[in-house]
């Protein structure tokens, strides 16, 4: 396809611009990238192979794009933070492969000197989700349509995040969690966990996500020990702490040990603790 921009350097032979898009004649881009119609992409920003911007769709600031990715309409990656201490640092988006952003995402850059928003591999982030700066987003996430996550949110592997909800800053969400939608996530959800409500708590394990994955064809994975696990640590009327202490001095398979290092870190003076468990 014929373009516009008559400054693009010769690297952008093997890509597709259209002629109505602006790509800076600074920026990287790989074989088989597609720029369509009215996006924007800036000088300082390297796009992987294979990967489709859609229209009007802006990506700027230093934002690298792994392979593969599709972005979708008016989506904006790499814009300055909402964050009055930003003073205007050079900081970064960095995004891996195969994740899929529809319309109207929004994915700001970190906000001091040296920092990153960071977003891994294979997620799905659905209409209107918004990633603040300085979160980190593992692989295989699904972000339902208008999540929105404030900053320095840590967000791992396989985690499912129903629609129309907000998580704090600060909130770390564990591996293969689920939060249904319109839940308030102002603490952090630990691994395996079902979580719901408003405010948000704990309702017990993601057992239909824990069954649905590879864990379960894992022969150092026990499903009844996590789930006699959870059991001590969130119904019992010892604190936290003390119940973390004893069943961390006993035999643990990878998801209770996984469990139990997500809990005494999200404890710890730094966070904001983990969710509370629903009372019935």
């Amino acid at each position: 396809m014929d373009n516009k921009n008559t400054e693009l350097n010769s690297n952008f032979n093997s890509v597709e611009v259209h002629p109505n898009a602006f790509v800076d004649p600074r920026a990287e881009l790989h074989n088989g990238v597609v720029i369509s119609q009215g996006a924007i992409v800036g000088p300082d920003v390297i796009i992987g192979k294979g990967t489709e911007i859609g229209p009007n769709s802006v990506i700027s600031g230093r934002t690298k794009i792994g392979m593969n990715n599709k972005v979708f309409p008016s989506v904006f990656i790499g814009l300055d933070p909402q964050d009055l201490k930003y003073k205007g640092a050079p900081t970064e988006v960095i995004i891996g492969d195969n994740n899929t952003f529809r319309e109207c995402v929004t994915i700001n850059k970190a906000t001091d000197e040296g920092e990153k928003t960071i977003i891994g591999n294979n997620n799905l982030l659905m209409a209107y989700t918004h990633i603040g700066h300085n979160c980190e987003l593992g692989n295989r996430i699904v972000l339902s349509n208008s999540v929105q996550v404030a900053g320095h949110v840590k967000i791992e592997d396989k985690a499912i995040i129903g629609g129309c909800l907000g998580i704090h800053q600060f909130v770390h969400i564990g591996y293969l969690a689920m939060i249904g939608g319109m839940t308030r996530v102002d603490r952090d959800v630990p691994p395996f966990c079902l979580a719901e409500g408003h405010p948000g708590r704990l309702r017990g394990l993601n057992r239909i996500g824990i069954k649905r994955s590879d864990l379960m064809e894992n022969k150092d994975f026990d499903l009844k020990l996590l789930q006699s696990i959870w059991n001590i640590l969130f119904k019992s009327n010892d604190a936290i702490s003390n119940s973390l202490e004893k069943v961390m001095k006993g035999e643990l398979d990878i998801s209770s040990s996984r469990l139990c290092s997500f809990l005494k870190e999200s404890i710890s003076k730094e966070r904001r603790g983990p969710m509370p468990v629903m009372n019935v």
